[in-house]
């Protein structure tokens, strides 16, 4: 009890925990990077960026302390409705479903959406219109996507979706996409990160950075609209931007507009449709999705077993050094993250061999799994009785008739119940491969929650759709289970 106590102590004597006042709790993500919020690499326990010192400003006025809260880009929405902090700043862009969801700040700085082009393509594709059937990068649930899904529709563009902002220039660069869209504040970090890519001119959307609030927390919001609105007009927030040289033509414009009070006209989407509307039209793009997972998870699966009956023969059959080198592949597999694996295949190895996303998935996904699988045929063959080796011996099957004839059979009958689990966690773990820019079941249900501001639908359909998934396979199972038994 005294040590609970002592840890209890010295938790809330930490900085996160002090009071020096009423606080103002900001959520972002400091995955993000410069500008918006990232850890500060002179000291990674504190953050800077723009949003930072606008989520300061907003305390100072407010008579408050700021605190910073983590939350997963994707997640600021859902934790801004749930009240899990006071206001979200992290780049957040001004949609009509998190207006009609969330209390939405007025905005506080405009961009413009740019596309980014290797300097070698820059005479040929110089808008959307110019990349019929060509891949062009972006984030997901984004101004950026929306225009790329219309670019699609009638262009012929293919949209690939990032969880983040780094990767789509580096791949750019070496040529799995042909261009980017992004707002302009990252396509000039990743210009200037990546030599040999160029901005185009042509200006392919407009929108604008709004903080995010629960949505019955209208009256902070509007105690914030006011701080930003003087915040403008006394230059505070123009030397912010300044600071941080994204300071530009577009920003004064916008805050005469504000501060003048004329109303900002509300972006416009196709979001006025109610979510049962939205559900019917992202329906089909949920089920290409499942198939894409079921397709994926099937040819893993097959790998993994044909790698992991490899391994689990050698170990059992192989001379020592063969023994010992598999067991140390098994171990390094298993005690390393998938999500770690997926990103040394597909970015790690980039500059050796380029895969294919869906085939470094496939990769990723069966390797790992060979591992687990491996461990599960070892174990069954190694349960067969010694007896009945023995006798085979006696009756001169040779070593290859005895695995193929009398153990290997026994020891699937043992097997099958743990690979019917491990094929259902392969199902479900597939969801990773999103990282790696395969837009799989979970990813795009997740574009689809974050584009109606709700995860309440797209998460029944979607868990409705991995249990169409995988229910008849554990049903088969039981019943070749069932079989044996009565054999």
């Amino acid at each position: 009890m005294r040590v609970i106590v002592a840890l209890l102590l010295v938790v809330c004597a930490s900085p996160a925990f002090a009071q020096d006042g009423p606080e103002l709790r900001w959520g972002g993500d400091a995955e993000g990077g410069a500008p918006f919020v990232e850890a500060d690499p002179n000291d990674p326990a504190r953050v800077v960026g723009f949003d930072v010192e606008i989520a300061q400003l907003l305390a100072e006025g407010l008579g408050r302390v700021p605190r910073f809260i983590q939350v997963g880009f994707t997640s600021l929405d859902a934790a801004a409705a749930r009240g899990d902090f006071d206001i979200g700043l992290s780049g957040l862009e001004d949609t009509a479903a998190r207006r009609s969801r969330l209390a939405v700040t007025i905005p506080y700085y405009e961009f413009r959406e740019l596309l980014t082009v290797r300097e070698a393509d820059a005479a040929r594709f110089r808008t959307l219109g110019d990349l019929a059937g060509r891949r062009v990068a972006t984030l997901g649930a984004t101004l950026a996507y929306d225009l790329l899904v219309k670019a699609q529709a009638e262009h012929g563009v293919v949209p690939v979706t990032y969880e983040d902002d780094v990767h789509p220039y580096t791949d750019l660069a070496i040529g799995r996409v042909d261009a980017v869209l992004l707002d302009e504040v990252l396509a000039e970090r990743g210009v200037r990160r990546n030599p040999g890519l160029i901005n185009q001119p042509t200006v392919a959307g407009v929108g604008s950075y709004v903080g995010l609030l629960a949505p019955g927390n209208t009256a902070l919001r509007d105690r914030i609209d006011g701080i930003l609105r003087q915040a403008m007009q006394d230059g505070r927030l123009e030397a912010i931007f300044r600071r941080w040289e994204m300071w530009n033509d577009d920003q004064p414009r916008l805050y005469a507009r504000l501060t003048g009070g004329v109303a900002v006209p509300a972006p416009e989407v196709a979001a006025d449709l109610s979510t049962w509307e939205a559900a019917q039209r992202y329906l089909p793009a949920l089920l290409r999705a499942a198939g894409i997972t079921l397709l994926l998870s099937c040819l893993a699966m097959a790998l993994a077993i044909v790698l992991g009956m490899a391994i689990a023969s050698g170990r059992v059959y192989g001379p020592r050094p063969v023994q010992v080198a598999l067991t140390a592949v098994v171990e390094i597999v298993r005690g390393t993250p998938l999500l770690l694996q997926l990103f040394v295949l597909y970015f790690g190895l980039a500059t050796v061999v380029q895969l294919p996303a869906f085939l470094a998935a496939l990769l990723g996904l069966g390797l790992n799994y060979a591992a687990y699988e491996s461990e599960i045929y070892r174990g069954a063959l190694e349960a067969v009785p010694r007896g009945q080796l023995d006798a085979a011996r006696t009756l001169g099957f040779s070593t290859r008739q005895a695995l193929v004839l009398i153990r290997g059979p026994q020891a699937f009958r043992l097997a099958l119940a743990p690979m019917t689990n491990d094929f259902v966690a392969l199902l479900k773990d597939s969801s990773l491969v999103s990282v790696i820019t395969v837009v799989e079941l979970t990813k795009q249900t997740s574009i689809f929650a974050a584009n109606i501001g709700s995860w309440l639908v797209p998460g029944l359909m979607c868990a409705a759709m991995y249990l169409a998934l995988s229910l008849p396979l554990a049903r088969v199972a039981r019943r070749i289970e069932k079989g044996w038994r009565r054999a």
